[in-house]
């Protein structure tokens, strides 16, 4: 599996110290504990390093399968996805953040009337529409929405551990969970059947830390 260019440094900042702290870490590398959380837990889950409590990080020398590696890549996403949130293109950017704050999320899918995958808007595209004085309950969300193709996805079938690789480097909070087909015209749709997010990885690993 390749890494980030952090997760490779992590991983030798590890290696030179027998064992850390991800406190330690992060301040090695000049950024927040929360920061590095992600790439700790996909280095964590895929067996590079071990976790062990008040003691931290350290690196893993058999680098064969470890337990959890071995789980992570039977596991699913379809097992693990949340239920979609989604907005229509047509909706106001105000209708829009409404639904952002009452669900908890971070970023909506936009869909058309099909549940077909138009685009993703985020908080920080409402933010620059506010900053940028736009009449929210009037400008539709399709205006500053992220459109396709330019949207990371992942399936049903994916493993796990690959779909939270794409959260980690692509940096993103979530990614819509599709299936693909298509239309009678000939033209590749998504439609979307799930979200899978930064929470349901950290809720996963928590899990398989409980039951080994």
């Amino acid at each position: 599996m390749e890494w980030t260019e952090r997760q490779q440094r992590i991983v030798e900042i590890v290696k030179a110290s027998g064992s850390i702290t991800g406190e330690k870490i992060a301040s090695m590398l000049n950024l927040t504990r929360a920061t590095l959380r992600p790439d700790l837990t996909v280095l964590t889950m895929s067996g590079v390093l071990v976790a062990r409590p008040r003691v931290g990080y350290s690196y893993r020398e058999d680098l064969g399968p470890s337990p959890i590696m071995e789980r992570m890549l039977q596991l699913r996403v379809c097992s693990f996805k949340s239920m979609p949130v989604t907005v229509l293109e047509n909706a106001s950017i105000y209708d829009a953040t409404v639904v952002m704050f009452t669900q908890n999320v971070g970023s909506l899918m936009v869909v058309g009337p099909d549940r077909v995958l138009l685009g993703m808007v985020s908080r920080k595209d409402i933010m620059k529409a506010s900053l940028g004085k736009m009449d929210l309950q009037q400008v539709p969300v399709g205006v500053i929405m992220t459109r396709m193709p330019n949207i990371y996805m992942t399936t049903l079938d994916e493993p796990v551990l690959s779909a939270a690789k794409k959260l980690v480097q692509h940096q993103v909070d979530s990614l819509p969970v599709v299936e693909g087909y298509v239309d009678e015209n000939g033209n590749e749709c998504y439609e979307v059947v799930g979200r899978f997010t930064k929470t349901n990885v950290t809720k996963l690993f928590v899990e398989i830390a409980e039951t080994r």
